[in-house]
């Protein structure tokens, strides 16, 4: 005896499929990022020379002047599904006092409220630390 197969219940589950996947994309629920892109970023400047620290509030795109640096942070993400959210942003730093032009930036790169260790700013008279993003 033949098997037939059920091809109807086969188009119905592609058809279905089809449907939710259509309806996820639509409401945009996959095709967010995990991370959630903010306004403005919150840093702890330390001067090593005076023991004074400050903290500032950039906005995200805008260059700040801090004494002889120049900050521009690029990027200010918060993880969105962590109860502890990580903050990161994208950060560059520029000494305004070396005027060597083979070197642009004295920090170009990410860095990380939870750690800052993992990518240091390292400079001699100042430490930065990122604190918090928001919008």
């Amino acid at each position: 005896m033949l098997q037939t197969k059920n091809t109807l219940l086969g188009k119905a589950k592609v058809f279905i499929l089809i449907l939710f996947t259509y309806y996820l994309l639509a409401n945009n629920s996959l095709s967010e990022n995990f991370l959630k892109n903010e306004n403005y970023a919150v840093l702890v400047i330390l001067d090593k020379v005076n023991s004074q620290s400050d903290i500032v509030e950039i906005e995200v795109g805008n260059e700040y002047k801090f004494k002889n640096l120049s900050i521009n942070i690029l990027k200010c993400n918060n993880s969105k599904f962590d109860d502890d959210p990580e903050v990161t942003a994208y950060m560059q730093v520029r000494d305004t006092v070396n005027k060597d032009e083979n070197k642009v930036f004295i920090f170009n790169d990410w860095t990380f409220a939870s750690s800052p260790s993992i990518r240091p700013f390292d400079h001699p008279v100042y430490d930065i630390w990122l604190k918090k993003c928001y919008s």
